[in-house]
């Protein structure tokens, strides 16, 4: 990762600071040794300060749905060129990273993994997060429909064989054959089992969450839309208490009122802001590849050329924070659950970071009065910009 020298001993004073119990307007976080060593207000302990000036202070965002960013796809196979993706989101305050491949053929998908699973084991990374080729050809959105296959056991069992630990979430169309088969296969083998790219109705997506399946990808976004008569993915993953929502808060890919009816629906426990963001995020428009596919970005709004699908975003999480408080309505109590709280513990990582709390790493994002990073720390070191 890319940071100003290594950890560093000091207390950051002065800010409003947002823990489980609440906001502290006159708090301070000690940062010792690359975690957290306390959380107050008042008088802070003695030591090294930084004065924040009244500024928000949060957990480092976690981004569970990500492609690609500062020119760079997740689909390299050069480790550098994965780092600096990671490092365009880290700058931007996400301290924590899945790094999400889009459909390609089994092998080659295969080898995408298994690249990035050292940089998983390195710490870079938190995993690897596959959308596709298990989806529906007529939901694929910006996946090649050539590409698409049944979840069969033997292709699932290839690529979490490549990642030997590192896939932590795959997206599946519940409808296709083997598909709630797939879905408890993956449930038995710790992966989370995301539903997504989907045609299903109500009916079939719920044999699915029976099975195990507990994340909706993208909701609204590639799947079947909502019906008075016929609620479909989106009717039963969003009542359904079991199932964490993603939501793109770009305010492209949905209505700052899509946005809140969902996240006051779902509730701070099961609301999750991601980006999808692809290389395009952090540098600009331009032409881009995303799984062999081209992609047009035009005013910071990627589609598939030569049509008007959305093919990823080039969202940055403190942007997707900030648009949740600022045009959708959440409060920024929310917001951090939505981009830190609730997607750690969804991974399995509530006891290293997601919350300002003693004994977690120190991943922090300092916001100013206009919810705009000011400083990002991760694990204690100062991140450049």
């Amino acid at each position: 990762m890319s940071t100003w020298g290594g950890p560093v001993d000091v207390t950051l004073t002065g800010g409003r600071v947002v823990t489980p119990e609440g906001v502290l307007d006159r708090g301070w976080v000690a940062v010792r040794d690359g975690l957290i060593a306390a959380v107050g207000e008042g008088a802070p302990p003695d030591g090294p300060t930084t004065e924040l000036g009244g500024g928000w202070v949060v957990p480092g965002f976690v981004d569970i749905h990500c492609h690609g960013g500062g020119g760079e796809a997740f689909t390299s196979a050069d480790p550098d060129r994965v780092v600096k993706a990671a490092n365009a989101h880290r700058k931007h305050g996400t301290t924590t990273l899945l790094a999400s491949l889009v459909s390609r053929p089994i092998p080659e998908l295969a080898d995408q993994v298994r690249a990035l699973s050292d940089l998983v084991r390195d710490g870079l990374l938190a995993g690897i997060h596959l959308e596709g080729p298990f989806l529906s050809a007529a939901r694929c959105g910006a996946h090649d429909p050539a590409i698409l296959c049944p979840p069969d056991r033997r292709s699932i069992d290839r690529l979490l064989g490549a990642g030997d630990g590192a896939v932590k979430m795959i997206t599946i169309a519940p409808e296709l054959d083997h598909g709630v088969d797939a879905v408890r296969h993956l449930v038995d083998n710790d992966v989370l089992a995301a539903i997504g790219h989907t045609d299903a109705t109500e009916a079939q997506i719920r044999p699915a969450v029976e099975a195990g399946a507990s994340v909706a990808t993208h909701l609204f976004n590639g799947m079947r839309p909502l019906h008075h008569r016929e609620p479909g993915p989106i009717g039963a993953l969003l009542d359904d208490e079991r199932v964490t929502v993603e939501l793109i808060c770009d305010l492209v890919h949905l209505h700052p009122t899509a946005v809140r009816l969902a996240a006051r629906h779902a509730g701070r426990g099961r609301t999750v802001l991601v980006t999808d963001a692809i290389a395009a995020a952090g540098v600009g428009d331009g032409v881009y590849d995303v799984g062999g596919l081209e992609v047009r970005v035009v005013d910071g709004v990627p589609t598939l050329a030569g049509g008007a699908a959305l093919a990823g975003s080039t969202l940055t999480m403190d942007v997707a924070f900030r648009n949740a408080v600022t045009s959708c309505g959440l409060t920024v109590d929310e917001a951090v659950h939505a981009t830190s709280t609730r997607p750690a513990r969804l991974l399995g990582l509530e006891d290293r970071t997601g919350r300002l709390a003693a004994g977690l790493s120190a991943d922090i994002v300092v916001l100013d009065a206009d919810l705009k990073p000011r400083e990002v720390m991760s694990r204690g070191a100062w991140v450049k910009d």
